[in-house]
């Protein structure tokens, strides 16, 4: 890395418990608040982390969207120090939110990650040149530690993030407490709920009594050090999970970007809110100057409150860790990736039944709901790959209730197609996209012979209905638990157990 203001030490086991998973908060705000980020050429030179550790095993670019991680970090350097950070010389994070930016960039969610979630780590490059070797069912935020600096490995957590949810991350983000700390108090405060009172044991839990009153019951403004507070809380709310706080977190989030978008976007109030971020950010090459930072998150600004959502992927407890739950979590992705609404039920959050993020370890989650699709002046043919008689015929009755139309249908020149592959020809690789999300599991594949065929596998005769309900680019209502918008009430669903 190279600057002045990098990620560095975390802080130890102990104190972490109550002084950390504090965001990066500043950027996602920003971000999707789509502030001007050409004001950040008046601060300086923007850090930027080597691009050396990234994997070259990678999940393929898509035309479907943005994905962004942000990493929070506990850093002990400069200003942090007094704020709480960390007192090891290892570098430490403990919250990370994938945030998918829609293709009609109007809408986005942020997938937070618990960082006590039991995931397979890749092989990460060290500060030596070495390759570590892939660590299998480890917590989360131990990627971010590989290589034990003070500086820490996002590389190593995209990396992690990539092989976790198949996306490709097209940009990485590192934020410290002290920017976030002064973002707050550039926005004269961000409005907050509790849902009881805390003490200051709640924040500090080896005092040996409960001391004062830190925050009231009810709402409040808070900025700076009380605005760290804040998110740091996890005892002495519901059980005092990570998941808890991960709640009043996203809450935070939402307030904090409502309380930008409320007051303007103009150079009065947006260049203090780019000053705070600049000195808070490490970036990955890609968004390394002003103006690409700029170009990226202008391209943002039609995001509203509504369309803001935020959840967590879907989990349940194993042991004193967090299992991420499948099918659950493989839906999950795969909605981001064709760029369909997530599905609201039960996509983490405490569920139905109690304490695990699904209801229990034995539950069936539901999956994200597939788009409605259009085939609206779309034309193909349709071949049937497998032995299975009536195929086509089925498949070219469902293509013509989602208005396509079906010119041909026919046998395919093999029949040992497992998996459904749509053919396009110049120009229509749009078209050929759309067609596939009728088809569970189908790939697109490019051809010189103009026209679409879809040529279906034998997946498509085991799950040949896609069951479409919700609105292509949109993310998905607040009628569950497990998703909030950046315009809900502050005070609903603040705590968990």
């Amino acid at each position: 890395m190279t600057g002045s203001h990098k990620v560095t030490a975390g802080l130890q086991r102990g104190s972490r418990a109550r002084r950390t998973a504090t965001i990066g908060l500043s950027f996602l705000v920003l971000l999707v608040a789509g502030v001007g980020w050409g004001y950040l050429k008046l601060t300086g030179q923007i850090d930027t982390f080597s691009a050396d550790g990234i994997s070259g095993d990678r999940p393929p670019s898509s035309s479907n969207g943005q994905n962004v991680l942000v990493i929070g970090s506990d850093s002990r350097s400069g200003a942090n120090r007094k704020l709480g950070g960390g007192k090891d010389t290892v570098g430490r994070s403990d919250t990370a939110f994938l945030l998918h930016v829609y293709g009609d960039r109007r809408h986005a969610v942020a997938v937070s990650i618990p960082r006590d979630s039991l995931v397979d780590i890749p092989a990460c490059k060290t500060p030596g040149g070495d390759w570590t070797a892939p660590q299998h069912h480890v917590m989360f935020n131990g990627a971010f530690s590989v290589g034990d600096t003070a500086e820490g490995n996002p590389a190593c957590t995209q990396n992690t993030v990539e092989q976790l949810t198949g996306l490709r991350v097209d940009h990485t983000i590192v934020v410290d407490f002290s920017g976030f700390a002064a973002l707050t108090s550039a926005v004269g405060g961000v409005p907050v709920c509790l849902p009881q009172d805390i003490y200051e044991r709640d924040l500090s839990p080896n005092l040996p009594t409960r001391g004062p009153l830190v925050f009231a019951k009810g709402p409040q403004t808070v900025s700076g050090q009380r605005a760290l507070d804040y998110v740091r809380i996890r005892h002495g709310i519901g059980d005092g999970s990570d998941i808890g706080r991960i709640k009043r977190q996203q809450a935070f989030i939402g307030s904090l970007i409502k309380k930008v978008k409320s007051r303007g976007m103009n150079p009065t109030t947006l260049l203090p809110l780019a000053n705070a971020a600049t000195d808070a950010m490490t970036v990955d090459p890609g968004l390394g100057s002003a103006d690409r930072l700029l170009s990226f998150a202008m391209s943002m600004k039609n995001i509203d409150l509504h369309n803001t959502k935020f959840v967590t992927v879907p989990w349940r407890y194993e042991g004193a860790r967090v299992a991420i739950v499948e099918p659950a979590a493989d839906a999950l992705w795969a909605a981001l990736k064709a760029d369909r609404a997530i599905d609201d039920q039960d996509v983490g959050g405490k569920g139905k039944g109690g304490r695990g993020g699904t209801g229990s370890a034995d539950a069936s989650p539901s999956p994200a709901a597939p788009a409605v699709v259009s085939g609206t002046g779309i034309s193909l043919a349709v071949y049937n790959g497998t032995t299975i008689n009536g195929l086509a015929a089925r498949a070219a009755e469902l293509l013509r209730a989602h208005g396509f139309t079906v010119t041909v249908t026919a046998t395919a020149s093999t029949q040992d197609h497992t998996s459904t592959v749509i053919e396009y020809g110049p120009g229509l690789r749009s078209e050929a996209e759309t067609t596939a999300r009728l088809f569970t599991g189908a790939r697109t594949t490019a051809s010189d012979t103009p026209g679409i065929r879809a040529v279906l596998g034998s997946s498509y005769a085991q799950n040949p209905s896609p069951a479409a309900s919700t609105t292509p680019g949109t993310a998905a209502s607040t009628a569950d638990d497990g998703v909030r918008s950046a315009d809900e009430d502050l005070c609903t669903d603040l705590s968990y157990g």
